[in-house]
């Protein structure tokens, strides 16, 4: 169990912050403004289940993908976590780089739910943390994290009213640095298992 629980502890903060719920609050409240409170706690579930749909597949089968399409891990780091760190910029900093922020005709838990939730980034810390930990703690981490997440935006609209817009931007940008400082860890990691690897 000491074991354990630190694991669960540094895999659900490290999902947690790349999930990034509390940017998602503003996009979502946006997007589901003049809906029924019944309306938006299913959109919010939506998300959740899209978002969660992804991050379980790829825990459990990302071995299988490496083997159909001839990757090793060391190489996905590399690449995963660059694009990871070009997010991670991006939130910081405020800029979009090819990103949309999706169609106003799309349903909000699906637009939300992936790529927002769930993209590049989230995908590569799935598979690290597999890595890393095998499937169980990962598992019980992407479990709590999706638990917080559908939390933050089943009370989407109250926290947007309560911290307001400048607050949610300036936490934002916090976690896009340390979203930044993960791909680092990441492409540092997946460099020096590359070259053993030559």
């Amino acid at each position: 169990m000491q074991d354990v629980l630190p694991g669960i502890i540094y895999s659900f903060a490290a999902l947690f912050i790349i999930l990034d719920p509390l940017l998602s609050v503003p996009i979502f409240a946006a997007m589901t403004k003049g809906q029924t409170p019944a309306e938006v706690h299913r959109q919010a579930f939506i998300a959740v289940i899209v978002a969660g749909g992804l991050m379980y597949l790829f825990l459990v089968f990302n071995t299988a993908i490496f083997t159909i399409l001839g990757l090793n891990l060391p190489a996905f780091q590399i690449a995963g976590g660059t694009i990871l760190f070009i997010l991670g910029l991006q939130e910081a900093l405020g800029i979009e780089l090819g990103r949309s922020k999706g169609p106003a005709t799309s349903a909000a838990g699906v637009v939300i739910g992936t790529p927002l939730l769930c993209g590049p980034g989230t995908i590569t810390t799935v598979m690290l943390l597999s890595k890393d930990y095998g499937l169980l703690i990962p598992f019980i981490a992407i479990t709590l994290s999706l638990l917080a997440t559908w939390l933050i935006l089943y009370y989407a609209e109250g926290i947007q009213r309560i911290l307001g817009d400048v607050v949610t931007d300036i936490m934002g940008k916090v976690l896009g640095m340390l979203v930044a400082a993960i791909a680092v860890k990441i492409i540092a990691s997946g460099i020096l298992a590359y070259i053993t690897t030559i």
